[in-house]
């Protein structure tokens, strides 16, 4: 069966928008920078805050939202993964959860391995959670990213206590496969270490890809991890502050129990409300056609950068709508997203805030029009040719 792309709001509709995306610059740039999509809204979510705003439903989150059951009831039908209800959290965001699960099961000062290039709020998440970040990049080949497992194991081998792991992986895109994945878990077992895995941007992976959760691909998994996902990724609702925390196990979750009260009720409630209509079974065919939008525009930037980029480096990512591009050729300096913007106008994001490995290179968000992709890369072919 067919699916029909979603649509991507008229460019005169999203410079109305008051969120990041939209005035961080002027109006004069078009924007591709921050993982924010340009697409309307899930029809139940819609339904479900206006239906708030209409009773002004807009107190305290509730000790029971419903956030649990709707995550455990989502992971099985879009992830396939079966998740004891007893061993789901949630708070305000992943990044939240994050620094909240670390400052458990870490000591100050203990080693976290983090592999480069990643989301760069990950250094802050670690320090603010009192470690030390000890950057293990990804292994490049032709094809793309790798967990560097001999490199992740000479970390933990000298005293490194925990993993955070990007899966699927941003800026790259990469799945991590299961059996690297059962493999990285084996070595923290061994070394007594824990695994975070942050795995926002799981149900939009890109067929044939598979996505396996990292506590879904062995007992040892189950043993040493943690999740911390969310749908805001997916339904564009990072404003509404709602995430989930999964332990791999029931002694994880006794760990999870010992968090402060607050970390639950720092929860939104139209973030909940949000979830919960995003979770459901109704919104399974929104998802499904932004997917297929991506995947056009996806196969668009490819074409687009064949043509009028021939000495980019891009490898098409894995999932997500972030595609992470190899500028390195054109001479712009370690920033080129700086030199595009002041030159075209067009913001993409910085590589080297992802690391070292990012000199070089720009994160592109594709989760826009095909239109507004293509005037953006027009506009720096342009730049190429002047």
């Amino acid at each position: 069966m067919s699916v029909t792309p979603l649509q991507a709001l008229p460019l005169e509709v999203l410079r109305q928008r008051s969120s990041t995306k939209w005035r961080k610059y002027g109006d004069d740039v078009l924007p591709f920078f921050v993982a924010e999509t340009d697409y309307p809204l899930a029809p139940a979510i819609t339904r479900a805050l206006t239906r708030a705003v209409e009773l002004g439903d807009t107190g305290y989150t509730p000790p029971a939202p419903g956030i649990r059951e709707s995550f455990v009831g989502f992971a099985a039908r879009r992830l396939g993964w079966t998740i004891d209800p007893s061993h789901v959290f949630w708070t305000a965001d992943v990044m939240m959860g994050v620094v909240e699960i670390l400052r458990l099961v870490i000591e100050p000062g203990d080693r976290v391995v983090v592999m480069t290039p990643v989301y760069p709020p990950f250094f802050d998440t670690v320090e603010e959670a009192g470690g030390v970040v000890e950057r293990v990049p990804l292994a490049r080949s032709d094809s793309g990213w790798e967990i560097d497992l001999p490199a992740v194991e000479s970390s933990l081998a000298s005293g490194a206590t925990a993993v955070l792991l990007c899966h699927p992986h941003n800026p790259t895109g990469t799945v991590h496969p299961p059996e690297t994945l059962a493999a990285l878990a084996e070595l923290a077992e061994r070394h007594g270490a824990v695994v975070v895995s942050d795995e926002i941007h799981a149900p939009l992976t890109h067929a044939p890809v598979a996505f396996t959760p990292f506590l879904a691909v062995s007992d040892a998994a189950r043993r040493v991890g943690y999740a911390v996902t969310s749908t805001s990724k997916t339904f564009n609702l990072a404003g509404l502050k709602c995430a989930v925390m999964v332990a791999g196990g029931d002694r994880q979750a006794d760990v999870l129990r010992r968090l402060p009260w607050e970390v639950e009720w720092r929860t939104g409630l139209f973030g909940a409300l949000a979830h919960i209509a995003a979770c459901a079974p109704e919104s399974d065919d929104w998802v499904d056609s932004l997917l297929e939008a991506l995947r056009l525009n996806l196969d668009l930037l490819a074409e687009l950068l064949a043509d009028h980029l021939p000495e980019a480096r891009f490898v098409m990512p894995e999932a997500g709508y972030l595609a992470w591009v190899d500028l390195r050729a054109y001479g712009w300096g370690d920033d080129p997203a700086q030199t595009i913007l002041e030159s075209t106008k067009v913001a993409f994001h910085h590589g080297p805030f992802f690391g070292s490995e990012g000199v070089g290179h720009v994160r592109i968000n594709i989760g826009c029009s095909p239109a507004m992709l293509r005037e953006a890369i027009l506009r720096v072919s342009d730049m190429v040719r002047s």
